[in-house]
């Protein structure tokens, strides 16, 4: 039962990613920003940070199984979030290994997930004609609020998950001992 908690917290955000606009102010929510729940997305980077070991890759499947599921659900396009997602992981992945694992790294690296995947998904929906959005208006109306916001969600969930998930890996996953 254990093995299955890490795919049913991703289907849960996956689902409140939807309602996620609706929690915002109207304020917010009805101004020109436009800010991206990637609920799943920072939820991925806790994994590669602090379940997956060196050789373990558990964050880069789920990274494409639950892309593609938001894709499915939520995108118009087939394949934009899954790749998007699947890329920013593995740079994750990667970068994790030459890095020290605590608060500040995780920061980071979300920062950086987000970054490369809502830029890949803009780039992919420019280039397929879905957005005219000029990147001067990205970045300030879409990309720096969206960043912002999901830290936000990221620090909300740091005290909640980081023992838990560190816990399932030395649990779930052989440690050489």
């Amino acid at each position: 039962m254990k093995k299955a908690y890490l795919p049913l917290i991703l289907l849960v955000l996956v689902i409140f990613e939807g309602l996620a606009i609706n929690l915002l102010p109207k304020e917010i929510a009805l101004s020109d920003y436009l800010i991206i729940a990637h609920w799943v997305l920072a939820f991925l980077v806790y994994i590669a940070v602090y379940y997956d070991l060196e050789d373990t890759y558990y964050s880069i499947v789920y990274a494409f199984m639950f892309g593609l599921l938001i894709d499915v659900v939520y995108a118009g396009v087939l394949g934009v979030y899954m790749f998007s997602y699947g890329i920013a992981i593995y740079a994750v992945h990667g970068l994790r290994k030459i890095l020290h694992r605590n608060f500040y790294v995780l920061l980071l690296l979300c920062v950086t997930a987000i970054t490369l995947a809502d830029g890949l998904i803009y780039l992919m929906y420019t280039v397929i004609g879905v957005t005219d959005m000029i990147w001067s208006d990205y970045l300030l109306r879409r990309l720096l609020p969206t960043i912002l916001a999901n830290l936000l969600f990221l620090l909300l969930l740091f005290p909640l998950l980081k023992k838990r998930i560190v816990r399932w890996s030395e649990e779930q996953l052989d440690h050489g001992n």
